[in-house]
């Protein structure tokens, strides 16, 4: 079957506008990429802060989207590692340069010439997509539903940031109490670990579903937990949060940014870091996240609550999942399902 002429997608003209739905042409793989049709595409906080031009570097115009379901319908000449008909998932990480001093180390994610799905080349807001063989994960058959969207990023980010926490940590802070968290939460507790949940004051929505999730302790931002923590990730985008997970920490805790973006972190005490607390970033993912994460998924059943939009409807979406309104994520799925 040939995959020519025109698909629908979601374009961003420019940053702080809303998408336009329109016909593109269908993308033809190079040598090294194959064709996929898309199920579906996850709505990740990296794109509001895509849209919003807070990542100021997009190509545009640009399909964003960058937690891709589907089936390869067409290979490049060169590939031979992925056939037609094989269910991928296409994570944010799209291609590195393979020469840099971290890509030779084994720190892909630390590229210096990366290129970014649905940022620096089109991603899955569309009905199609192409995508470099070496950065797609085969998948199985069970992940073949919307629902596994958001574990190409919010799962895969989340799992990194989680990756690094000292394995001895027993009670975990979760900042922020969205997509990634509740992806993560699953594991966690399935390791064993006690979850405290925090999320805006007084979101008691929010609150409702740490619970639900199965957090051991839920509360607002500024609420002080009743135990002390072994290790904190903040998922949300807010670098006053940094300080005050610093407070609630032990010594020789570690406290995990899982965002590419996060606002001004205020100035603090040295005393709030000293005792051998850190603080550390996470830098996209590399390819062996992805299989290891894949991996652990195999013993334990991960569970994604999400909303599922039809691609036409993506501002939509976009616009209650920035406003709160969605529990979990938020899932295009493409017109013909």
């Amino acid at each position: 079957m040939k995959h020519t002429g025109n698909m629908q997608a979601m374009v961003l003209e420019k940053a702080g506008g809303p998408l336009v739905y329109r016909q593109v042409p269908i993308p033809q793989p190079s040598d090294y990429q194959v064709l996929i049709k898309i199920i579906a595409c996850g709505i990740c906080r990296t794109d509001l802060h895509i849209l919003d031009g807070e990542l100021d570097k997009p190509k545009l115009p640009l399909i964003p989207g960058h937690e891709i379901i589907g089936t390869i319908v067409k290979t490049g000449s060169t590939v031979t590692e992925l056939s037609s008909g094989q269910l991928v998932g296409v994570p944010w990480l799209g291609h590195t340069c393979g020469r840099c001093k971290f890509c030779l180390l084994g720190m892909e994610n630390l590229c210096d010439a990366p290129l970014f799905t649905g940022y620096t080349i089109d991603g899955g807001y569309s009905e199609y997509t192409v995508a470099d063989a070496r950065f797609c994960f085969i998948l199985d058959k069970r992940y073949n539903q919307p629902a596994s969207a958001p574990l190409l990023c919010a799962g895969l980010i989340g799992f990194r940031s989680y990756s690094m926490i000292a394995p001895s940590a027993k009670n975990v802070g979760f900042y922020g109490f969205g997509a990634a968290a509740h992806i993560l939460i699953q594991v966690a507790i399935a390791q064993g670990k006690q979850v405290f949940a925090f999320t805006r004051d007084g979101d008691e929505r929010a609150q409702r579903f740490a619970k639900t999730m199965g957090a051991h302790w839920v509360g607002g931002s500024s609420d002080v937990p009743p135990e002390v923590l072994d290790a904190a990730i903040i998922f949300a985008a807010a670098g006053e949060l940094i300080p005050k997970a610093l407070k609630d920490v032990d010594k020789g805790g570690q406290v995990i940014c899982g965002g590419i973006h996060m606002s001004n972190v205020p100035e603090f005490s040295y005393s709030l870091l000293w005792g051998e607390r850190s603080v550390k970033s996470v830098a996209n993912l590399t390819r062996q996240d992805g299989l290891n994460f894949f991996s652990i998924l195999k013993n334990i059943e991960v569970l994604t609550q999400t909303k599922v939009f039809r691609l036409f409807e993506a501002n939509e979406a976009i616009n209650q999942f920035r406003s709160g309104q969605i529990s979990g994520a938020a899932v295009l799925v493409m017109n013909d399902m």
